[in-house]
């Protein structure tokens, strides 16, 4: 007999319960988890793209403040905003705990981006601020598809190496 430290999260009748419903939302079954969750880091992605263009949308992005995954649905229009928050409760420890850890690392990300296009801005080199926001963005975008494939289920996350790779300026 398996003692309780074996029972896995998704055999819990609340796992079982809220997999029931959210059939027929935009939460994924398996992991109680939902992408609507990454439009809050399209939209900072976006602004920093757009900073060799125009310099000065660099406050909006540094107005741009990490949001966890309760308070994005919390503050969203998403329709099934309140399932989405009740149900993250129950995510199996297997998705979330690399879902957390992605985010978190998003953060950082986004946070060392900031910083570094303002002070690159300051440079007056334009060519050198589009490089740097295109890196940025594209590491960002990584991070953002490790964190959507975590969603959909995948419990693969990035080794130490390239996670360190990606946060070092």
């Amino acid at each position: 007999m398996p003692d309780s430290a074996d029972i896995s999260s998704e055999d819990t009748p609340e796992y079982l319960s809220f997999k029931t419903q959210v059939k027929g939302t935009n939460i994924i079954e398996q992991t109680l988890l939902a992408t609507d969750y990454l439009n809050h880091f399209n939209e900072i992605v976006m602004l920093l793209e757009m900073v060799p263009d125009m310099p000065e949308i660099i406050e909006e992005a540094k107005a741009w403040a990490p949001k966890s995954y309760p308070d994005h649905f919390r503050d969203s229009t998403f329709s099934d905003k309140d399932l989405a928050v009740a149900a993250y409760e129950h995510v199996p420890e297997r998705y979330k705990k690399p879902f957390e850890q992605t985010i978190s690392q998003i953060d950082r990300l986004i946070e060392a981006a900031v910083r570094r296009l303002e002070e690159v801005s300051a440079m007056d080199d334009i060519e050198h601020l589009r490089v740097t926001s295109t890196d940025y963005s594209r590491n960002i975008q990584r991070l953002m598809d490790f964190a959507s494939g975590i969603i959909h289920g995948s419990q693969n996350t990035m080794d130490q190496n390239e996670i360190d790779h990606l946060l070092s300026d």
